[in-house]
């Protein structure tokens, strides 16, 4: 069995079924880890990737890599991109690996096992953009124990990390302090 292979097969087991986005998130990874030297088969404790978007690739990243929400070393950013950046703490280098949507149009018109067959096999400069990036993780985004805490004087609830903001000379979590997501019943 390839590497490829195995890891397909170990994002697919994490997912739950195949699709296109379990395909791309693993070549993806292979992709980002290669070129950091890192091994997608060993813990990789200097590891925090940004995720651009939260569909199913981003288990594949999280299945192959082992960085997860919880860990604070897989990030999420809202972009809607089907792209990550992986970042080596240890040595500072990261890179960023984007889908290539050129041939994606093409794709639009098979089915979708010929889709996940061709995406797997595809040279990988066909679908996949590879960028040498710099990025500044803040202190509060490093995994570890908490870097500081709040209690928000609206809600009472604690806020770590330095996610709380000062409103008009008050402590306050962001739902309280700009608006909020949910609507308290």
């Amino acid at each position: 069995m390839s590497d490829y292979e195995v890891l397909f097969n170990k994002a697919k087991a994490f997912h739950g079924h195949v699709c296109p986005g379990i395909v791309l998130g693993t070549r993806l990874t292979i992709a980002g880890m290669r070129e950091l030297g890192m091994d997608p088969h060993e813990p990789q404790r200097n590891l925090i990737v940004y995720m651009e978007i939260d569909r199913c690739g981003a288990d594949a990243v999280q299945a192959i890599t082992g960085c997860s929400l919880g860990h604070r070393s897989l990030k999420h950013k809202d972009f809607g991109k089907f792209a990550a950046t992986f970042i080596d703490l240890a040595t500072k280098n990261a890179v960023r690996v984007a889908v290539h949507e050129k041939k994606r149009a093409e794709h639009d018109k098979l089915d979708s096992k010929d889709v996940i067959r061709i995406l797997g096999e595809c040279p990988e400069a066909e679908i996949l953009k590879i960028e040498r990036v710099s990025i500044d993780i803040p202190d509060d985004d490093i995994p570890g124990f908490p870097h500081g805490k709040a209690v928000c004087s609206v809600c009472r609830e604690l806020v770590m990390d330095n996610r709380h903001i000062v409103v008009d000379g008050k402590v306050m979590c962001k739902n309280c302090g700009t608006k909020s997501y949910y609507t308290v019943l």
